[in-house]
């Protein structure tokens, strides 16, 4: 059958999108696996639909590229505001946008018409282990070591919706991410597999990151993960809530701020790069 798609990314990330008011798919996990392969198919870090919602303004369903069902996406929710804005599904400055992980609220900035920028609430930042998952005992996981593979590495976890595993580096560009990525994806210490952020603070306000998505693999941005390198450099002293602070990923840069209620809003752009049919089978 023949599937009309737009193809966008926020920061890099970037995803198939799918107007599910309009298009008719139920395979979605293989849907993405066919269309993220990058020399067979389109080429993207995963699926995101866009269907209607009983909630909220619109729905969001996210699958990783490996066909694994996502609860929630940052760059991908921003790119859905703006697809469902400009496409006339909800033309709100303020939205509502349902997940996985919740009902999401996102502000606008139009100009002309069109979608510039969006911030998220992306909700409270979540710091029990058990509801991270990561097996440690304790209330939190802040500056915990751990093994991986003979080697000790100090971890904060934090979840956005879905799990991350932060760690602090002096050169996040030294580190063999398609080595060491996997490890800690599979480490028996998270049984929902783990996103993974390598992380070099560069002041009070400034961090260079690199992320190892479960699921996709290396990505050169990731949303819900810059949040969580936020929470764990605030939890870990080296930036405070309340204050923006930039996110430098290798696809460009997102403002994030942990707020005294613990929630966490993110500040990023959306693009749509193009749009076309593809026959899937």
């Amino acid at each position: 059958m023949k599937i009309h798609f737009t193809k966008m990314h926020g920061t890099g990330n970037d995803y198939v999108y799918v107007n599910l008011f309009t298009e008719k798919l139920t395979d979605y996990s293989g849907f993405a696996r066919f269309v993220s392969d990058r020399h067979k198919g389109i080429g993207s870090d995963g699926f995101i639909g866009i269907a209607p919602s009983d909630v909220g303004d619109v729905r969001m369903i996210m699958y990783n590229a490996d066909g694994s069902e996502g609860a929630m996406c940052g760059n991908g929710i921003r790119c859905v505001a703006k697809y469902a804005y400009e496409h006339g599904l909800a033309v709100k400055e303020e939205m509502k946008v349902e997940t996985k992980s919740g009902i999401k609220t996102v502000y606008l900035t139009v100009e002309d018409g069109k979608v510039q920028a969006v911030r998220v609430n992306m909700g409270p930042a979540i710091l029990q282990p058990e509801k991270i998952p990561v097996q440690l005992e304790g209330e939190e996981v802040i500056n915990r070591e751990i093994m991986v593979k003979d080697t000790p590495y100090s971890i904060t976890c934090v979840s956005m919706g879905n799990p991350h595993c932060v760690v602090f580096v002096e050169d996040p560009g030294k580190i063999d991410l398609e080595k060491i990525g996997p490890l800690f994806e599979n480490h028996p210490l998270f049984p929902d597999r783990i996103n993974t952020e390598f992380v070099q603070v560069v002041d009070d306000h400034t961090l260079n990151m690199r992320v190892w998505e479960r699921g996709s693999g290396e990505t050169i941005s990731c949303g819900t993960g810059s949040c969580a390198a936020t929470v764990a450099a605030v939890c870990n002293g080296y930036c405070r809530k309340e204050v923006e602070v930039a996110v430098h990923v290798l696809g460009g840069t997102l403002y994030d701020t942990y707020q005294n209620n613990g929630e966490v809003y993110m500040k990023g752009p959306a693009t749509e790069v193009f749009e076309g049919d593809i026959l899937f089978e």
